[in-house]
C-alpha cells in the first residue's frame, strides 16, 4: 500500500499559510489524491484543484498548470528527490510503499550466495526507506553491500528510468545489483546502462528475476533503430515542452550536427510526444526527441522516434565512424 505523507502537507500549508494548492502524482494514487485533497480543505478552509494529467516525475511536474490555476503550492506526490522544493511553489512530497521486501530479499540472498561476493542495492522512491532492512539481510548471508552516492536530483541508491549515478558510483567493485521493486522500467535500464547482472526483487509476486537478457533485447532495438535511420535525409527534432524536459540547446546542437552533415532539419516542439501528433508532420524521415530517453524505447510509433544516445551514435554513422553497440551504457541517457 503507498502511503503518503500527509502531515508533511500539512506543516507546509501551515507555514506558507497558502491561499489555494494543487496536488499531482502518479496516475495510480490520484484516487488518493482526492481523499487528501478533501482533507486539506476541510482543515484549512481552502481550494485544493487535482491535477489529473499523471505526472511521470520530477521532470513533470506541471507548474503550468499551477500557475493557469493561481495557487500558490503545487505537491508533488511519490516522487521523493534529493530536494525538499523545486522552484518557489512546488513541495516534493515522500509516497512510501510499505509492502515487505523479507521474504523475497532472503530467497535472493541464499539463492546467489555462491555467485556473487559484492552486490549494491538500487531502488525508487518508494522503496528508499527498505535499503537498509534489505542491506542487513545481505550482510548476515555474508555479502559486501554497496551503497551508490547520488548525484544531482538522486539520492543513495535510487535511479530513475533515465539516470543511473548510484549504480556507477559502485560499478567497478560489485558483481550485480539488486535493484528493489516491481519495476522492469527502472531494473531493465540499471542492466542496459551498466551492462552488469542486474535482478530486480518483486515484493508482490515474491521472486526475483534477472533482467539482463530484456536489457540486451532493448539495446538490440536501439541499435537496430540508428542504422534503420542511417539515409535519413529529413529529420524532426522535438524539444519537450514539459519544464524539466526542456532541452533547447541539445536540441539546437543536434540540429547544428545533422546541418553539417547536409541534412534537412526541423525543430518540432511538443508537450506530450505520441504517435497521433507525430503524424501531424508531413516528410520526416526519422525524429529525434531530447525530452526523455524512455519515451523512444518503451513507446511504439509509425516512424523511428531516436533518443539523444540513438541520435550521437546516428551521428558518428554519418560520418563514417564507427560506434559500440553499447551506446547505453553511460550514467545519463541524455
Amino acid at each position: 500500500m503507498i502511503v503518503i505523507d500527509k502531515n508533511r502537507m500539512f506543516e507546509v500549508i501551515k507555514q506558507r499559510r497558502p491561499r489555494s494548492v494543487a496536488i499531482s502524482g502518479p496516475e495510480g494514487i490520484i484516487s488518493q489524491l482526492q481523499d487528501h485533497a478533501q482533507s486539506i480543505t476541510k482543515e484549512f478552509e481552502i481550494p485544493v484543484y487535482i491535477l489529473g494529467d499523471a505526472s511521470w516525475g520530477s521532470c513533470d511536474v506541471n507548474t503550468r498548470a499551477a500557475d493557469v490555476l493561481g495557487v500558490d503550492l503545487l505537491f508533488n506526490v511519490a516522487h521523493t528527490i534529493s530536494f525538499e522544493t523545486l522552484g518557489p511553489k512546488v513541495v516534493m512530497i515522500n509516497a512510501f510503499d510499505d509492502v515487505s521486501f523479507g521474504r523475497v530479499a532472503l530467497d535472493c540472498a541464499t539463492g546467489l550466495r555462491y555467485k556473487y561476493s559484492c552486490i549494491s542495492l538500487l531502488t525508487t522512491s518508494q522503496h528508499l526507506h527498505q535499503i537498509k532492512g534489505v542491506k542487513d539481510i545481505f550482510d548476515q548471508y555474508g555479502y559486501t553491500v554497496i551503497i551508490g552516492k547520488g548525484k544531482g536530483q538522486l539520492n543513495d541508491a535510487q535511479v530513475f528510468g533515465c539516470e543511473f549515478y548510484p549504480a556507477f558510483d559502485s560499478i567497478d567493485k560489485v558483481d550485480a545489483f539488486i535493484f528493489l521493486g516491481q519495476s522492469l522500467f527502472h531494473s531493465v535500464g540499471v542492466a542496459a546502462s551498466t551492462g552488469k547482472p542486474t535482478y530486480m526483487l518483486d515484493p508482490y509476486f515474491q521472486q526475483y528475476t534477472q533482467v539482463n537478457d530484456m536489457a540486451t533485447n532493448m539495446q538490440k532495438k536501439s541499435v537496430l533503430a540508428v542504422y534503420k535511420a542511417l539515409d535519413s535525409e529529413r529529420i524532426g527534432i522535438i524539444i519537450g515542452l514539459k519544464e524539466g524536459q526542456f532541452s533547447k540547446l541539445k536540441a539546437i546542437e543536434l540540429r547544428d550536427s545533422f546541418q553539417r552533415e547536409g541534412k534537412v532539419v526541423h525543430l518540432i516542439a511538443l508537450t506530450d510526444i505520441t504517435d497521433e501528433r507525430l503524424q501531424n508532420f508531413k516528410d520526416i524521415d526519422v525524429f529525434v526527441q531530447v525530452a526523455c530517453p524512455r519515451i523512444s524505447s518503451d513507446n511504439t510509433f509509425s516512424k523511428l522516434v531516436l533518443s539523444v544516445p540513438e541520435a550521437m551514435a546516428l551521428l558518428k554513422l554519418m560520418r563514417k565512424e564507427s560506434i559500440q553497440t553499447d551506446f547505453l551504457k553511460i550514467r545519463h541517457w541524455l
